[in-house]
């Protein structure tokens, strides 16, 4: 303390409703900040005069920085470093690396293999020189970033840098180079690995494959086993199954990414999934989720087709659809279901994203439109924007139901991820319809399903939006306000905060979000983007 008592904050937050994020309850309180760190949480009146800066935050609640579990923002935070999409709606940290598909580690092949290799899911126009997860941490903090990134590292990449990128178990000396690349990775500060299990390559690896990765984390603490699982027709139950093995054998936790049922036939039995999650806890099992708040998906049309047609990435799948009756062959099997065997409709097929001019018209149209405009059935339809838009164009899909929805959300053990990237309303996204969730997820939580639709109580929605995902990550001083905390702190309104992003217009930021502080800076000050870049790439903690 100063003479006299009195500490000098660099900005003081008054009058608001404290709410921690470990789940009690609020109290209306003052939080004060000085070196990037909460410094006290009190009755400050008395230290006002001196602070830098004073907000007042009567009527609004004052929490942690939300940390988004599950995004896809590994690159687009280089393209779009003010990460406007997330910082409107009180994000400061994303979660990177997910399903998959992480930017890193490029492995013997190099930095642009494995560009080429991840294709449209690492969509950006940012030069990449790095080779590793260290180097890819500079080169975020040489652009300067708005938020907080915590990386994962992706099974995708894995297999691409060791040249596996086949439907085959890889050889030995493949699986040995993956295993040091994930430990390096682990080494320079990765927060675990994650899994795309219905996305090639990382869909051909079998359980044990698995295993055997994750099992290199389980030298490391707080490392994470993240699943984008192989939700397969038949699967929905045996897809969690699969990923509670996974974290039984090789002893790590597991967090099972975007729970969800897409099959129609199996709307409604969600009862049946959590109670896996549920049995594996009561072993001591240490197994959560992540949900999003909305009934449709997002992907590349691809992702659609039979493993076999993806084989070999995006070059040979293309060569495939351009061979005449190699092409008749992927017509006849993915007609027979997508995923293994779902069900084809293609009125809930809505093009988001296309790369040429020439079919920019068609972006906000369904399949079936665009089948009856072109005089083909929808999965001709969707194989020409393949071939037309070399891979470059992705969908909207409308395949769940409110009533699932809700009851992930209210489940215990779920948190709140948008699956959405951190992008603004200029550059690589302007001229697409990308999910709502990129600009949305958090602030509809509570809007809609706090305020509006009481599903949760707004200090549960907290909690699964920052505590939770904190003590997930093993960050021991985020996610939670505390005196010498990291001051990554939203000061939004509980009467007005909502989304304001649809499917018809998803460039548009949310309201009631006033202030957002990274690392004690303004990024979000009056409800503007400051410009600031106080965002670091987080290592996980030992």
């Amino acid at each position: 303390m100063p003479p006299g008592g009195i500490m000098k904050f660099d900005t003081i937050i008054r009058g608001g409703t404290v709410i921690n994020g470990d789940g009690s309850p609020g109290r209306r309180t003052d939080v004060g900040i000085a070196a990037n760190r909460i410094a006290a949480i009190g009755d400050l009146g008395a230290a006002t005069a001196d602070a830098a800066i004073v907000i007042e935050a009567g009527g609004h609640v004052v929490c942690p920085g939300f940390i988004d579990i599950h995004t896809h923002s590994d690159v687009s935070l280089i393209d779009h470093p003010g990460g406007e999409s997330k910082a409107y709606q009180g994000v400061t940290t994303e979660v990177t690396g997910n399903c998959g598909f992480s930017p890193f580690p490029a492995g013997p092949g190099g930095i642009e293999a494995l560009r080429q290799g991840l294709g449209s899911n690492q969509r950006s126009r940012a030069p990449w020189n790095w080779e590793d997860l260290a180097g890819y941490a500079a080169a975020v903090h040489e652009n300067g970033v708005s938020i907080n990134i915590a990386p994962l590292a992706g099974h995708s990449a894995l297999r691409i840098a060791a040249g596996a990128v086949d439907d085959h178990r890889p050889t030995d000396d493949q699986m040995t180079l993956m295993r040091r690349l994930l430990s390096e990775s682990l080494e320079q500060g990765a927060f675990g690995m994650s899994t795309g299990l219905t996305l090639p390559p990382s869909s051909y690896a079998d359980t044990d494959e698995i295993v055997s990765l994750a099992s290199v984390m389980s030298h490391f603490e707080h490392a994470f086993y993240a699943t984008h699982a192989r939700v397969w027709a038949g699967w929905h139950v045996k897809a969690i199954e699969e990923a509670v093995e996974i974290g039984r054998r090789s002893g790590v936790p597991v967090q099972f990414s975007h729970i969800a049922i897409i099959d129609s036939r199996e709307y409604g039995n969600g009862d049946q999934l959590v109670a896996v999650i549920d049995r594996a806890r009561e072993r001591g099992e240490d197994v959560t989720c992540d949900m999003y708040p909305y009934t449709a998906s997002s992907s590349g049309f691809s992702q659609l087709l039979p493993g076999w047609v993806q084989e070999g990435g995006v070059e040979a799948m293309l060569a495939r659809l351009r061979d005449p009756v190699t092409r008749a062959k992927v017509h006849e099997d993915t007609s027979k279901g997508w995923f293994g065997g779902l069900p084809w409709s293609f009125e809930p097929h809505v093009v988001a994203t296309v790369a040429s001019e020439q079919n920019r018209e068609l972006v906000g149209k369904t399949l079936a439109e665009i089948a009856e405009m072109r005089g083909v059935d929808g999965i001709e339809a969707m194989l020409m924007l393949i071939d037309e838009e070399d891979n470059e164009v992705a969908e909207i899909m409308h395949n769940r139901v409110e009533g699932d929805v809700r009851f992930f959300m209210a489940y215990d053990h779920a948190m709140i991820g948008s699956d959405g990237q951190a992008i603004a309303r200029a550059g690589i996204w302007e001229s697409s319809l990308p999910h709502p969730r990129f600009y949305g997820a958090f602030p509809r939580v509570l809007g809609r399903y706090v305020r509006d639709e009481p599903l949760i109580s707004l200090e549960t929605a907290v909690h699964k939006m920052t505590g939770m995902p904190a003590r997930r990550l093993g960050l021991s001083d985020r996610g939670v306000l505390r005196e010498g905390a990291v001051a990554d702190i939203v000061v939004f309104d509980p009467a007005t905060v909502s989304d304001a992003a649809t499917f018809e217009e998803p460039h548009r930021y949310p309201v009631g979000i006033p202030h957002v502080l990274v690392n004690g800076e303004f990024v979000i000050r009056d409800g503007r983007h400051t410009g600031a870049r106080p965002g670091r790439v987080l290592q996980r903690e030992d």
